[in-house]
């Protein structure tokens, strides 16, 4: 091998120029031939002629196009031959020797051909095309007879343009009947929507009104009671007036001392009446002051509706339009709760939601301790959760460590004196804890080696290890109605159900993708959902686990929590940014939340009946209530320890949020070890 062909390397072949323009010209030709003879062919066709399979050439089955004889006898396309012989030096048909001075004209054939054609298209030729043709073939025609046949024409077109716009105003017509038609669906939505809304602001005006007497009617008593005397025991009669006189007639004739005891009492009078009219002028002034206060609220309650004014009204007419869409049997039912309470039941959920979602506006910090040494750089809270009566909380990280505090310690204690009353050590990192519900010192953990293990918090000592996880394990969560079950997912796409008086599992779930959480129904010890990195949620009967219930599908990256706010709400959230509550029972999607940042981090997600909390990787922490898919409040975690300059300050992200039951307080940590305790405040 020479240097040059070693430092160039392996060539493609290639042909010479000039054949290969010779090449693309006989090609461009014999391409062009062809697509006119599949052109004639298809025209003969469609007038409805058969084509005699004698004027097919042999090489591409179409009819002759510039016919050549060969000398065996044979007939073909003169571009279809010549190709031919370029390669190969014998006929189509018969294998005899052949050269292209071997080819010769059939004129005989082309002249049979265009006769062929042109019969076949008189056949079948309109009227236009046969007077065409007879004015191009010279037809001597007087001027009468033209002035006659322009008439007959422009008569002709009068009527086809009347007819052509006849159609296109039937087709505007179907336009403006559809447009008409989708309106007046709209109308009657818009008016029954305007139905709904009257009966319901003369139901809300009836409800006022008596709540205002009802008022009035406390105010009336609490005024008698303030202007009557506490000693006052009703007017004196005639009788007691004498007798009042004749013992101060007695009393003056014994000297000073009764006129002094008559001056005393009259100032204690005095006294006792000054003294009702300044409480008097007190409880009107509080009244007044809490009115000012009353009003300053609702203030702020009317701009929180007007800023997120579109989602409340959709909410609004999704329930009033879906109780109108009923039964009998349920408009019954709604008519005996009008009765009763003066309210629709659509009005009456919708009144609800719009009292909690106004009630709250900021998240106000109650407490904060932290979590680790402050030096330390694994200080990730990954999980944290308050226990069955939450009395304490339990968290856990990649500090190797479960740490249990006492609540009420920690919100009233100062911020030095906050240390764990129990600590257990693990070999692994930790992804998620879990209170057993039941067993107040039962907690389960899941750690980075793919181990499940059971705690006693009282002895802090494992009771129970799983090891049967070929991988990390990211979710564990207890059995609410079965407080001794427990399920678990890990990164090896398994699901395993566990028992805590058996060593091994009861169950297993084998999936496609790694699995990224798993929870249990709290109203149900058979069904779990489980979340995976397919961006779906699989909702699971554990009596028969061949195929989930029913998949949910919406996220576009990987499910990282599922949390239930009811037996059939269930909330998820995803590294796409979303969170997106379902309903389990219907199988459907019911709202999507957007807000926050989420697109690589556990950054936790925790529920109550009302409000879902989650963390984002802007170190903020975002509540949403359930109705509504905008943020209804937020917290940003600072980071008063670090310098503004610092390049990782703006690295930290919320990593663990969970909710008091049936409370407004929540816990919150970050990835720099801060836990926060924050309370919902108007």
């Amino acid at each position: 091998m020479m240097m040059g062909e070693g430092s160039v390397g392996a060539l493609v072949p290639s042909v010479k120029a000039e054949s290969r323009t010779t090449s693309a010209t006989t090609a461009t030709e014999t391409a062009l031939a062809i697509v006119s003879a599949e052109a004639t062919t298809t025209r003969m066709v469609e007038l409805g002629g058969e084509i005699d399979k004698d004027l097919l050439c042999p090489i591409c089955m179409q009819i002759i196009k510039d016919a050549f004889l060969t000398v065996c006898g044979h007939s073909f396309c003169y571009m279809c031959i010549i190709t031919h012989l370029n390669n190969k030096n014998d006929c189509p048909c018969c294998a005899h020797f052949l050269t292209s001075s071997q080819l010769f004209p059939n004129f005989l054939l082309n002249k049979l051909l265009k006769k062929t054609s042109a019969r076949q298209i008189a056949k079948t030729a309109s009227p236009i095309e046969h007077l065409r043709q007879a004015l191009h073939q010279g037809y001597d025609a007087s001027v009468k007879e033209l002035d006659s046949l322009l008439s007959l024409l422009a008569e002709k077109k009068r009527k086809k343009e009347q007819e052509e716009a006849e159609s296109n105003m039937l087709v505007l017509l179907d336009f403006l009947h559809c447009l008409r038609k989708q309106k007046v669906d709209e109308l009657n939505e818009i008016q029954n929507d305007l139905q709904y809304i009257k009966e319901d602001i003369n139901s809300v005006e009836r409800h006022r009104m008596e709540l205002y007497r009802t008022r009035e009617r406390y105010s009336l008593k609490l005024r008698m009671h303030l202007d009557e005397p506490p000693a006052s025991k009703g007017w004196p009669s005639s009788t007691d007036k004498q007798s009042s006189g004749l013992m101060s007639s007695a009393r003056s004739l014994q000297g000073g001392i009764g006129s002094g005891n008559f001056q005393k009492k009259k100032a204690d009078i005095k006294a006792s009446i000054s003294s009702q009219g300044l409480q008097r002028k007190e409880a009107f002034s509080g009244s007044e002051s809490q009115s000012v206060i009353q009003s300053g609220l609702a203030v702020a309650r009317k701009k929180r509706i007007h800023t997120q004014f579109n989602d409340l009204q959709e909410y609004y007419l999704q329930k009033r339009r879906n109780l109108a869409s009923q039964g009998h049997k349920q408009e019954e039912r709604d008519m005996n709760t009008i009765k009763r309470e003066g309210y629709h039941a659509g009005l009456e959920d919708f009144q609800s939601v719009l009292t909690t979602f106004t009630r709250y506006s900021r998240l106000r910090v109650i407490a904060e301790l932290r979590h680790g040494d402050l030096f330390h750089s694994a200080n990730i809270v990954s999980s944290i959760e308050f226990d069955r009566d939450d009395e304490f909380f339990a968290t856990a990280g990649v500090s190797r460590r479960i740490k249990v505090f006492e609540f009420s310690s920690v919100v009233n204690e100062p911020a030095d004196a906050h240390c764990p009353i129990v600590e257990m050590s693990t070999r692994s990192k930790l992804s998620c804890l879990s209170w057993n519900k039941y067993t107040k010192n039962q907690i389960a953990s899941s750690d980075y080696e793919g181990i499940v293990t059971v705690w006693d918090v009282t002895t802090r000592q494992s009771v129970m290890e799983y090891e049967e996880h070929e991988k990390r394990a990211w979710s564990v969560d207890f059995s609410r109605t079965e407080p001794s079950m427990l399920v678990s997912g890990s990164d090896d796409c398994k699901v395993k159900v566990w028992c805590t008086k058996q060593e091994a599992s009861v169950l297993n779930i084998d999936m496609k993708a790694n699995i990224c959480c798993v929870k249990y129904n709290p109203g149900s010890s058979f069904h779990v959902a489980v979340g995976s990195a397919d961006h779906t949620i699989h909702y699971y009967d554990l009596r028969n686990t061949s195929a989930p219930l029913h998949v949910f599908s919406g996220h576009r990256k990987a499910v990282s929590y599922v949390k239930f706010l009811s037996n059939n709400e269930l909330a998820s959230a995803s590294t796409d940014s979303t969170l997106r509550l379902w309903d389990v029972k219907e199988n459907l999607p019911v709202r999507t939340f957007r807000g926050h940042a989420n697109e690589k981090n556990f950054v936790g997600l925790s529920v109550n009946s009302e409000y879902i909390a989650c963390g984002s990787e802007t170190n903020e922490v975002f509540v949403y209530h359930k109705a509504i898919s905008k943020p209804a409040t937020s917290h940003e975690f600072g980071s008063p320890d670090m310098d503004d300059t610092d390049d990782g300050a703006g690295s930290y992200f919320i990593s663990a949020v969970c909710w008091k039951s049936n409370s407004p307080t929540m816990l919150t940590a970050n990835s720099q070890g801060t836990i926060k305790v924050l309370v919902l405040a108007a």
